[in-house]
């Protein structure tokens, strides 16, 4: 998730896995190239990993709950529509095949910025959206809600865009887009919780603390994550690449 609960667990941004799985296909094609009189069929790389499955499940299970307002079903519509329009018209893939990673997917920090964006954004809601389940915290839950639902969509297009299919500005359209709308579902979030204090609920008072507290620490999180990782140093080096490749083409 990069910045995709990295991709995401992407927007968590930078989704590790698929980079490694990348870098893996680079090198078999160089490979390939150098084994001219064996024919062979190139591996494809699975359409849905483990984690974009578990995400999905997610991503099924909010939205039959009731929990996902209509605005957050037209941003996941939206955004899949529009990433496909921007890599036909706007940013088409170049040349695949030598299209490296921005970061190295060996990257210890990155894999550590990654992690704790995962449990954070993903791991610790879920565990408090389901407790909440079991106390009758209705509030708590619905203003978790739309985060953990946008999140997880936002994981599971981050595995769809790393693909030979699209190009690296769409890879970073995705985790730059859901993190600017989720944080207007954090500000709800945040919001909500505070406001607990003034109104009845069913949940018991730890579930306040919690609640704020994991409010706050992701609005952290994400503001930083947008405002100081994807746009000021993830966007400039993906449009570098991709601009550097395109006159290489031309």
């Amino acid at each position: 998730m990069s910045g995709g609960v990295g991709p995401t667990c992407s927007d968590i941004s930078l989704p590790k896995e698929q980079e490694v799985e990348h870098k893996e296909q680079q090198d078999q094609s160089l490979k390939n190239l150098n084994k001219p009189n064996i024919t062979s069929t190139p591996k494809k790389p699975t359409f849905l990993s483990f984690r974009q499955l578990n995400c999905l499940a997610v991503v099924i299970v909010l939205s039959a709950s009731g929990m996902v307002s209509f605005e957050n079903f037209a941003c996941v519509l939206f955004s899949s529509v529009y990433m496909f329009i921007l890599s036909k018209v706007a940013f088409p893939t170049l040349h695949p095949s030598r299209e490296p990673p921005i970061f190295n997917p060996r990257n210890k920090v990155l894999g550590f910025y990654v992690l704790i964006g995962a449990i954070i954004g993903l791991f610790v809601p879920i565990a408090y959206i389901l407790e909440g389940i079991l106390e009758g915290d209705k509030e708590g839950i619905k203003a978790a809600a739309p985060h953990v639902f946008l999140l997880a969509s936002q994981v599971f297009f981050e595995g769809v865009a790393f693909s030979d299919r699209f190009s690296t500005p769409i890879r970073a359209f995705v985790p730059v887009f859901y993190n600017s709308v989720r944080i207007f579902t954090l500000m709800e979030w945040l919001r909500n919780e505070i406001n607990k204090v003034n109104e009845e609920h069913k949940g018991s008072d730890r579930r306040i603390y919690v609640g704020r507290v994991l409010a706050v620490a992701n609005m952290a999180f994400w503001s930083f994550n947008l405002f100081g990782f994807l746009l000021p140093i993830y966007l400039p080096k993906v449009f570098k690449q991709y601009y550097s490749g395109y006159k290489e083409k031309n």
